[in-house]
């Protein structure tokens, strides 16, 4: 006899009024099934109906959304038929983490009362018990510290930290059912795979039943047993994941495959030697007060350099703190450097904003990563697009509504976006949106800062099109900031990898394909998950580390306490040199460019 599914599905829909007051369906005749113990993937692009469904499954309608069809989990039901609703159930037998664990913590809460209060509030375990289960799951989620990592406040730990910190708030009350909601979407690539590792083997400990939403096949080709595909509220293809990472069946299926690995289409400008643009001299910057003998009390960068040529696209790389962001702060001069220097067209630019030119100003523009921060929510893009018109360029009335229209088209959107606000936009429209005001400037250099990071597969392709066919069209230049590797690769000319504020390689995109690469960069690469099952096992077995006891110290490599190839007598005691690698790269290592080439050596 076949064992009833813990998650039973059938013909739901979810219907919300539309823009002209009328019904419309945005889930339509959706059915699937989940086996207790098991793990669903909702997977497709933004707008899919992703999420609509997980928190269906929790009886639960956004913005007044009627739900209709059967849904049951264990006992519950959508109607409440077998004496027991699903709403009744959040919570507590059904749980959920949502895609900012950040946004999620109330700040002024220690994080060990915010985990537990599920268990108190639906009563399934006194304080104490709660208290001592929490203490076991942060164990289990490979939390630092887990007897005391509890008393802290959200705004001591990582965004990695706080990820599982929510998990095991999920998890505190033994749930029939955990949605996870785009969960590591926001993690830097390292920081990803640690909080995949410390989720699958809880889910296994617990014998949990999930269902797991992401718009990236990679990532839940290490999560899932099965897949449900969807486009426009609609199953276009349900399957185990094996079969369906390796053969799928639909068209919209195997177009989501091929865009889990950016190709760029457009041929970027072919430039000998590309006259220097934009240089950046040994720049060091941070944030806080500084002492006497001018030390910053949180030094961010020490002494980066590298120079983005005229047309020229450089990548930045790095985790979460590695002073990505703030190199592109320094240069937009929002953030002044403590020392250094930062030149265009050879000519020196002053450390702020308020001591350069409305021309300089022009030259170099910034797209921030977060488009619904960026853009103004109470103006629509024609406005928004204007201002910068007016203030550069003068332009007004026609002259500047027929610029509008040509950026929209530019940027491939229809002249009709114009009268729209960006609250009325999807997330890739508004990133559009955004990269079409830095382009409203006319400028030289674009500051590119975790532009796609955000997006879904096929929208970050689309993104990465369109920068490329701008560079080949307006000979626009980029300083591209990414934690993907496989991104920048994709975009860019040469590659520049930063630690803690150090630059420990730099080289061009060539030679970032084989070895030998820095430890750091090494890591980097192998931390991009790939789109087979058993990836995530192949990296659960963590590298020795020496000198994981020491602590971080300024006059030796910055990645010492983490390098799996450290050298006792050599790393520990000195700084290490600059080395030029015969593919032309350079990178900050006492190993050898033949030791650093060697299979083993980052094997071991």
């Amino acid at each position: 006899m076949t064992a009833q599914p813990h998650v039973k599905v059938r013909n739901l829909c979810v219907t919300v009024k539309g823009p002209d007051g009328a019904p419309l369906r945005i889930v339509d005749d959706v059915s699937f099934d989940v086996a207790r113990g098991e793990v669903l993937a909702l997977i497709g692009e933004s707008g899919s109906g992703k999420t609509t469904i997980a928190l269906a499954l929790m009886g639960f309608g956004r913005g007044g959304a009627v739900i209709s069809g059967n849904i049951r989990v264990g006992d519950a039901t959508l109607d409440g038929a077998s004496g027991t609703t699903l709403a009744s159930q959040r919570g507590k037998r059904i749980t959920y983490v949502a895609q900012s664990a950040a946004a999620a913590f109330n700040p002024s809460r220690r994080v060990i009362d915010q985990v537990i209060e599920p268990a108190l509030i639906h009563r399934t375990a006194s304080a104490t018990q709660a208290r001592a289960r929490a203490i076991e799951l942060f164990r289990a989620l490979a939390l630092p510290s887990p007897e005391t990592i509890g008393s802290r406040y959200p705004h001591e730990l990582s965004g990695g930290q706080l990820q599982r910190l929510m998990a095991a708030m999920a998890l505190i009350t033994k749930p029939d059912l955990v949605i996870f909601d785009e969960p590591t979407t926001a993690l830097d690539v390292t920081t990803q795979v640690e909080v995949l590792q410390a989720f699958r083997r809880v889910f296994r400990e617990q014998d949990a039943t999930g269902v797991y939403v992401s718009h990236d096949l990679a990532v839940v080709a290490q999560m899932a047993d099965q897949i449900l595909v969807l486009n426009r509220g609609t199953v276009r293809e349900q399957n185990a994941v094996r079969p369906l990472l390796e053969a799928p069946v639909d068209e919209y299926t195997r177009m989501l495959v091929a865009a889990a690995h950016p190709v760029v289409q457009a041929q970027p400008p072919v430039i000998a030697q590309p006259e220097p643009l934009l240089t950046i001299a040994n720049i060091s910057a941070g944030y806080g007060p500084v002492d006497k003998a001018g030390r910053l009390a949180h030094p961010v960068l020490s002494d980066v350099s590298l120079t983005i040529g005229r047309g020229a696209a450089v990548g930045v790389i790095g985790e979460s703190g590695s002073g990505k962001s703030t190199v592109a702060r320094v240069v937009a001069g929002l953030l002044a450097p403590t020392a250094g220097t930062i030149s265009l067209d050879g000519n020196p630019l002053a450390p702020t904003v308020a001591g350069r030119t409305r021309e300089q100003l022009r030259r170099v523009q910034i797209v921030f990563q977060n488009a619904d921060v960026a853009l103004n929510p109470a103006h629509n893009v024609g406005d928004i697009l204007g201002r910068v018109l007016r203030f550069y360029h003068g332009m007004k009335g026609p002259e500047a509504q027929r610029r509008v229209t040509e950026l929209l088209d530019l940027i491939r959107l229809p002249a009709s976006v114009a009268d729209r606000r960006c609250d009325e936009l999807s997330g890739g429209q508004k990133q559009r949106v955004n990269l079409a005001r830095a382009l409203a400037a006319d400028p030289d250099v674009i500051l590119c800062d975790e532009v796609t990071s955000a997006l879904d597969t096929v929208v970050r392709g689309a993104i990465l099109d369109l920068l490329a066919d701008l560079r080949r069209d307006l000979g626009v230049a980029y300083l591209f900031i990414s934690h993907d590797i496989a991104t920048v690769k994709a975009l860019c000319d040469e590659i520049v990898v930063l630690y803690k504020g150090t630059r420990v390689e730099s080289g061009s995109c060539d030679t970032y394909t084989a070895p030998p690469f820095h430890p750091y960069t090494d890591l980097l690469i192998r931390s991009v998950p790939e789109l087979r099952t058993g990836w995530l096992a192949d990296e659960t077995a963590q590298l020795q580390v020496p000198f994981a006891h020491l602590a971080e110290q300024s006059d030796l490599c910055r990645f010492l306490p983490r390098c799996p190839v450290a050298i006792a007598g050599r790393c520990d005691v000195d700084a290490p040199p600059l080395r030029a690698m015969s593919a032309g790269n350079a990178v900050l290592c006492h190993r050898t460019e033949a030791e650093l080439a060697a299979p083993h050596v980052l094997k071991v």
